[in-house]
């Protein structure tokens, strides 16, 4: 069994994240991490507690996608699960043609 126990959030929405940690905790898995930007995810150390990412794909400060790039590029391979507010089929088809492990693409209520 997996000693992977966290899931890394990252959203700028500060009541996404709110509603995350809480969905997090009801279903009884811990946040590893939950940010409000993606450089911050970039200086994290500790992706080996993780299991998976939820990842916005409209952040403030760059776009989901172009983060997972950059994650898949230092070597981190995370299963990643995207949500956006700004569904469209360019952004559905750029999240599943990124490299990596894509689990899922929600859209937000």
């Amino acid at each position: 069994m997996s000693t992977r126990k966290s899931v890394f959030v990252v959203d700028d929405d500060p009541s996404m994240l709110r509603g995350m940690k809480r969905l997090l905790r009801e279903h009884e898995l811990r946040y590893g991490t939950v940010l409000p930007q993606g450089k911050r995810l970039l200086r994290h150390g500790d992706f080996g507690k993780a299991f998976c990412i939820i990842l916005d794909i409209n952040l403030n400060d760059e776009s989901g996608i172009d983060l997972r790039r950059r994650l898949t590029d230092k070597g981190i391979s995370l299963p990643v699960i995207y949500i956006t507010g700004n569904d469209s089929p360019a952004n559905r088809s750029a999240a599943l043609r990124v490299s990596g492990r894509v689990v899922a693409y929600l859209t937000k209520p």
